[in-house]
């Protein structure tokens, strides 16, 4: 085994053979961290004859657990870590509950909750606490009640300092689900995080126990830990301390789905003797695109300064992509993929296209359609088979042709409208009786004997249909569309449910509407409801003719951490894009993050591409270059025409400079306050329109202002980031 860690490189080995007491490895993209954690992992059975059945190793997911079993068993032979306790966070706790939890008045034989099982159950009890699922929806009460338990907040906590009135009634919510969970002897997928908590508070003697077990404890992708599993796995580890957490901050980008950055930064306050080790060494990406990643990241103040060093050649420099709009973006990536292709001899499956948001994969797939470019979407489906846009898209085929009953029974309660099975089915028997349709059925509602909510349910619905149908003998199919999401309501109710879900399903209905302006500006004398559905229809069923796997790989930057990449482009590089709207420093430090993210992905070339001008909310709207562009190093960036870029205008941030700003305390050079902007100042934001400045809080890149804006109310901005204009 000894010389097997021959094998590693010089820190790689001083980490794998630092096997007692607290270390933290702080592992770059490519350097090969997974490889660090399985040589330890063997090194500890091997070298030091630890039982294999003392170790715990948690991951974020199957594949990482099984892929280190599997290195673990060819390191030391086959079987070699079947004592291994290796696993995800909830499939370990879960397999520690079912030894416990008795202990906590639950039965060993539990049933674990999906989110659809969470979703029936919360209804459940906001029918019995009388709270109207209108008020607030089920989706936005699950997420306040699973962030509650992700921060190891309980229902009595969480009650008493319920802010606002979504929270005072999910308070409610949250007590009463949490005592059903317990009648049904049920855990939902939140519970496997927080009840070991709860069993280690009630009963020492477990915590003892296991503290004992798990006498080495080793954590995968660290800077992903919530509060819970911070918790969880410190009190396991406070006898014999010897934990070792692999990961990197700068790559922590799900904040939104409870991460906590601090866990990782503050590692070395929690554990003051702990080593730390640096992989910087990166074997996956040329230097040309390390050092466009250091020099983005080096921005950040909350961070743990390191540097990566490629191991191969120089390479390229990154080719930035400026257009138009969005249209001759996707047109521009498409062109160069194909010339790549056709030059380089590259497979189409060496090419990735990256995005901030699910909504901007529409575009691109429509060019690579066009240009019978093969492609997939990965972590996402195509942007026409999304639930929200078929949902939609039903609405305007019924809109052409009442007797499409398909459509009609997939929109009739989108959104809600409480016409369920029972009453559908009545109605087909009274159109089977008169020998109508079922759309003419709903139509004569009044005369079918039917309950007056149900009648007035249906009225509704038919008069929604009949207005688009009006407007359409005329409109534009944009006129129409806008027309169904103003009845409707369906982003305003969107928006109101307030997740993560639920905003990108916004953002795909805005994309939808956007595409219905672009058709309708771009074709005159055809933008017409059948002409655009007949559109629609050919990219579907194109969609459904792909075979091969040779294909150029779209996903969102999230969707691509872990994976790589020969080629990347990195598309949408605007403000308010990416990075998407935000006025908090640590909100921009993690899209900051995700940008590290997107470029340590490539490993021998980057293309940044982005439009002047894009459709946004169904309006075409002027855009500001991303300031990511121009925190690269200038001399490594070079036009399409092979120019050196950098920088200059059209940057959203103008850093000319013929040598490095140096300033203090790391992260972004010092930022004035905005000239001329005091209280009662009337300024103009590009999303919020116009407002008044009601108060100013801070200075420098610290300032606040306090806006009212007409049509959107009270809100808090981060002077530097807000891009706010002082009107006269």
């Amino acid at each position: 085994m000894a010389d097997l860690l021959q094998d590693l490189s010089a820190v790689q080995r001083d980490a794998a053979s630092a096997t007692e007491g607290p270390v933290m490895v702080l592992a770059g993209a490519g350097s090969g961290k997974t490889r660090v954690i399985t040589y330890r992992i063997a090194n500890l059975i091997g070298n030091q004859g630890v039982p294999a059945g003392n170790i715990l190793a948690l991951t974020f997911t199957n594949k990482a657990a099984g892929e280190m079993r599997h290195r673990v068993d060819q390191l030391l032979g086959p079987g070699s870590s079947g004592g291994l306790w290796i696993g995800t966070f909830h499939s370990v706790f879960a397999r520690l509950l079912r030894e416990y939890i008795d202990r906590l008045g639950y039965s060993r034989s539990f049933s674990i909750f999906d989110s659809d099982d969470s979703k029936s159950l919360i209804r459940q009890c906001m029918a019995e606490l009388n709270i109207s699922q209108d008020s607030v929806p089920v989706n936005t009460v699950q997420g306040i009640i699973s962030k509650a338990k992700n921060s190891f907040i309980l229902p009595a906590d969480f009650h008493r300092n319920a802010a606002d009135y979504n929270q005072q009634k999910a308070s409610q919510i949250y007590e009463l689900y949490a005592r059903k969970l317990k009648e049904n002897n049920a855990l939902d997928f939140d519970d496997l995080l927080i009840k070991p908590l709860e069993l280690f508070g009630n009963h020492p003697e477990v915590l003892e126990e296991l503290q004992e077990l798990f006498r080495y404890i080793l954590i995968d992708e660290y800077q992903d830990t919530n509060r819970a599993q911070y918790l969880v796995t410190k009190m396991l580890a406070s006898r014999h301390r010897n934990i070792f957490v692999v990961g990197d901050d700068a790559q922590s980008i799900y904040s939104w789905r409870g991460a906590d950055i601090s866990n990782i930064l503050n590692f070395q306050d929690d554990y003051e003797d702990a080593r730390t080790f640096k992989l910087v060494e990166n074997y996956r990406s040329t230097g040309t695109i390390l050092q466009a990643a250091n020099s983005v990241i080096s921005r950040n103040q909350r961070q743990i300064k390191k540097e990566l060093v490629a191991k191969g050649a120089t390479g390229e420099p990154l080719t930035l992509i400026e257009a138009f709009n969005e249209r001759q973006e996707a047109e521009k990536v498409g062109d160069w993929i194909r010339k790549l292709s056709l030059e380089k001899q590259l497979d189409f499956r060496s090419f990735a296209i990256f995005y901030r948001t699910n909504a901007q994969s529409r575009v691109l797939e429509d060019t690579m359609r066009q240009h019978r470019l093969p492609y997939k979407i990965f972590g996402s489906v195509s942007f026409y088979k999304r639930k929200e846009i078929k949902d939609a898209v039903a609405y305007l085929r019924f809109v052409q042709n009442d007797r499409d009953s398909e459509s009609l029974l997939r929109i009739i309660n989108f959104p809600p409208r409480k016409i369920g099975d029972v009453s559908i089915g009545k109605l087909r028997d009274f159109a089977r009786e008169r020998g109508i349709s079922l759309y003419e059925a709903i139509r004569c509602a009044p005369q079918g004997g039917y309950q007056q909510r149900l009648v007035n349910a249906l009225s509704s619905f038919s008069s929604v249909i009949e207005s688009l149908r009006e407007i359409a003998e005329t409109g534009t199919v944009y006129e129409v569309l806008n027309s169904l999401f103003v009845q409707t309501g369906l982003l305003s109710l969107l928006q109101a449910e307030n997740t993560p879900e639920s905003m990108a399903r916004h953002d795909n209905l805005q994309e939808l509407l956007s595409m219905a302006r672009d058709f309708s500006d771009h074709n005159p004398d055809a933008g017409m409801l059948g002409d655009f559905l007949e559109n629609i229809a050919l990219a579907s069923d194109y969609d459904e003719t792909q075979e091969s796997d040779n294909f150029v790989s779209l996903m969102t930057v999230h969707a691509s951490k872990g994976l790589e990449f020969p080629v990347v482009f990195i598309t949408g590089l605007e403000e308010r894009l990416f990075p998407l709207n935000c006025y908090e420093p640590e909100q921009m430090e993690e899209e900051r993050r995700l940008f590290y993210v997107a470029v340590t992905r490539a490993r021998e070339k980057i293309f940044l591409s982005w439009a002047q001008s894009r459709y946004l909310y169904g309006q075409p709207q002027h855009c500001l270059r991303s300031k990511f562009i121009n925190e690269i190093d200038g001399d490594i960036v070079h036009t399409e025409s092979g120019r050196v870029h950098g920088g200059g205008a059209g940057a959203a941030v103008s850093v000319r400079r013929t040598e490095p700003v140096r300033h203090s305390g790391g992260g972004a050079p010092p930022v004035r306050e905005k000239e001329g902007m005091r209280k009662g100042t009337r300024v103009h934001h590009a999303v919020f329109g116009p407002g008044t400045v009601l108060e100013l809080q801070g200075r420098g890149t610290q300032q606040k202002a306090k806006i009212l804006f007409r049509g959107s109310g009270e809100k808090t901005l981060m002077v530097q980031y807000a891009n706010l204009k002082v009107l006269p």
